[in-house]
């Protein structure tokens, strides 16, 4: 009953949602586009002519906005897991971005070139369980910050979404370790009561 409940609450709050109003008017996928946009027009990670890869990318609300602002010189690749309907100019593989044959693959598509951001806004299936969601969600910020460290140029970046609680302070120290500059920020379009912050890593140490 009380799953029920909180389901119901939650779909009500989803439905009245101004950025999920304006994602539909829009024609974005996902809410999430809007914490991008806001961080973007902030950070000024994303510009004309940029390789961006997107992980975790799947419904594609994150491509959409990157591929309309690197313009027609520039290339996203999205990754993930499940499947993603296409999006014009995204290259998207479907796969595990830390398995080795898939990056192999995935680097034979990149054809030599450097990367210059590597986006994450990865959460794991929620459980229920907050300590087993917490190291879940620590665990794919870390694969995804190795999956950076390997691809990114001297000059690119990072951004990726983690949760504060267990780990997070760990976590941010192993950013701090790899990037000259470690930024965290909250968009307005991340729910008040959510935990998530971004965290952007700007300049590969060494």
């Amino acid at each position: 009953m009380k799953r029920t409940k909180t389901s119901k609450s939650w779909m009500t709050e989803h439905v009245n949602d101004p950025f999920v109003q304006r994602a539909k008017a829009e024609g974005f996928r996902a809410r999430a586009a809007y914490k991008l946009m806001e961080i973007d027009d902030r950070d000024r990670l994303i510009r004309p002519g940029m390789v961006v890869v997107d992980l975790g990318a799947a419904p594609g609300s994150w491509s959409q906005v990157a591929v309309s602002r690197v313009g027609a010189a520039g290339q996203v690749f999205a990754l993930d897991l499940l499947p993603m309907e296409p999006i014009k100019g995204v290259a998207f593989m479907q796969g595990d971005f830390h398995d080795e044959a898939f990056v192999v693959e995935f680097e034979t598509l990149l054809g030599g070139r450097s990367v210059d951001l590597v986006m994450s806004d990865i959460a794991p299936n929620i459980s229920g369980i907050p300590t087993s969601d917490q190291a879940r969600s620590i665990y794919l910020a870390e694969l995804a910050l190795d999956f950076a460290c390997q691809h990114l140029s001297s000059t690119g970046k990072f951004v990726v979404k983690v949760f504060q609680g267990q780990g997070f302070d760990e976590f941010r120290k192993a950013m701090e370790a790899v990037f000259k500059s470690v930024l965290v920020r909250k968009p307005q379009a991340s729910r008040g009561r959510s935990s998530e912050v971004y965290l952007i890593g700007a300049g590969l140490k060494g």
